[in-house]
């Protein structure tokens, strides 16, 4: 039974997510502040993580930066009243892997959740170094290493340029990579792919004379080989 750790301030919004967790085969913990959170996290070693923003001492991004400290791999959702693009993008930078708008769709949540959690036991962490050119890919530490300078990319970041990587040069479109790396299309739009690999090429190519990433206008990107 995969165990979800629910860390939510509203109790009463938390106890319906919970119960509606165990109506659908799963075990649920719950956590009311940020600090039980990171208790909890620790301890209780969830398969996926509910999160909210907006919580007591500690708040859900700084919670986030923890979590991926601790286990990069472990998904998380966040929950919050927050829609605009802004909150989504801060979301998604600190290593969240999704973002549900209160008030809560269960049906919406439990399709994420069953996902994430499949998705999470397909692809175990691996203790394998892949190299090519000057870049090192560790995908135990889920670390980037271009030419000896360790790359700080965020979880979407290096779910991204992991994606691009296995292709081994073939194209891949927007809608692929929404497809593969979002693992649901909600919310992701040509904008946020290109958002992204802009933010890729700002830490793997900006300084470097050789480009990796590269387009190939009107079908998508590659890795250039």
């Amino acid at each position: 039974m995969k165990k979800i750790l629910i860390i939510e301030d509203e109790k009463k919004l938390s106890d319906v997510i919970h119960d509606e967790l165990h109506k659908n085969g799963y075990f649920p913990f719950q956590a009311f502040d940020g600090e039980l959170g990171l208790i909890s996290f620790r301890n209780q070693k969830p398969d996926l993580v509910l999160l909210d923003v907006n919580l007591p001492k500690i708040n859900g991004f700084d919670l986030i930066k923890s979590f991926r400290v601790i286990n990069p791999n472990v998904p998380i959702i966040m929950l919050t009243a927050f829609g605009d693009i802004d909150s989504k993008m801060l979301a998604f930078d600190n290593g969240a892997d999704d973002y549900l708008i209160k008030p809560i769709d269960f049906k919406e949540l439990i399709a994420k959740i069953k996902i994430f959690l499949r998705r999470s036991s397909q692809f175990p962490v691996e203790d394998t170094k892949i190299h090519f050119k000057d870049v090192v890919i560790d995908l135990g530490t889920k670390s980037v290493i271009r030419n000896n300078i360790h790359i700080n990319l965020t979880p979407k970041e290096f779910e991204l340029f992991y994606y691009l990587v296995k292709k081994q040069g073939r194209v891949a479109s927007k809608e692929e990579l929404a497809d593969n790396v979002w693992a649901e299309r909600y919310g992701v739009t040509p904008n946020t792919i290109e958002v992204y690999i802009n933010f890729l090429r700002n830490k793997i190519d900006k300084e470097f004379k050789d480009k990796i990433i590269q387009t190939k206008a009107g079908f998508g990107y590659y890795i250039a080989s």
